[in-house]
């Protein structure tokens, strides 16, 4: 099993996260019909990207109050636990959520905190309570036995594939686009700690794939219509092209009111 570190649970946080393997019927009304070859090779593209942003934070160390057992489950530090994260969404942010696309953002972005929270010993039952509401009302079989998966990083391609499969692509890509803000907005409020793990040659080819993605997601607008909003919330992130680390602490802050509308655009 790749060890896995801090910034990569509260970046990756099973990268869309298992949603707790719940089973539902297929129901594919809404989904995306035959596609063209430059969309496909665009979401292909994407995908790659994304992998391959997971598989840089599995390399990275651990920060000194994170601790790893024998089995490779995370905890933190007696004294890291005692400051509770006080900049998680509430779960009751999913009675807001209307349409599918917004109920599979902030879906994602649940998943993120609700992991963060789990690792600071937070009560999660009413994370549970949304996700699991929110699972009923978008029916996506695709979640189903994600729970199985073994390594946190296969868990994005396992997705990807499922939802593929069901004609739920398309909603693939506003479960990225969240988790990925969310994460952005989770280290933003203490670079300094969730970064000091990363190198400067990781700062940099991480940020350039960011970029990629984004450059991708706005491509992908002109194709899906729903896509379109996404694309253009989180177009203002391209600043983020660091190469180095001290580089991207500067233009994290710089982007912080970006990050936070941004955010605040994708999960209302």
């Amino acid at each position: 099993m790749k060890k896995l570190t801090i910034f990569a649970v509260a970046f990756a946080a099973v990268l869309f996260a298992s949603c707790n393997g719940k089973k539902v019927d297929n129901n594919t009304d809404g989904t995306d019909s035959v596609k063209s070859f430059e969309q496909s090779q665009i979401e292909a593209a994407i995908k790659m990207d994304i992998d391959s942003i997971a598989a840089a934070y599995s390399k990275l160390k651990h920060p000194s109050f994170v601790q790893e057992d024998a089995d490779g489950q995370l905890s933190l530090s007696k004294e890291e636990k005692q400051v509770k994260p006080d900049y998680l969404l509430q779960p009751s942010v999913a009675e807001n959520a209307t349409t599918l696309a917004e109920k599979y953002r902030i879906l994602s972005a649940l998943n993120v905190d609700k992991k963060l929270a789990a690792l600071y010993e937070m009560p999660t039952e009413d994370y549970d309570k949304s996700i699991t509401k929110l699972l009923a009302d978008i029916n996506d079989p695709s979640f189903k036995g994600l729970d199985d998966t073994k390594n946190i990083f296969e868990t994005t391609s396992t997705l990807y594939d499922a939802m593929n499969e069901n004609g739920r692509i398309n909603f693939f890509w506003q479960v990225a686009s969240a988790a990925l803000i969310e994460q952005l907005f989770i280290i933003n409020q203490n670079s300094d700690k969730f970064l000091s793990n990363v190198t400067d040659e990781a700062a940099s080819d991480i940020t350039y794939r960011i970029i990629l993605v984004l450059d991708a997601v706005k491509r992908l607008g002109e194709y899906d219509p729903e896509i379109q909003p996404v694309a253009e919330a989180i177009a203002p992130l391209e600043v983020l092209n660091a190469t180095s680390v001290a580089e991207l602490k500067t233009q994290m802050a710089e982007a912080k009111e970006k990050i936070e509308a941004a955010r605040k655009a994708l999960v209302k």
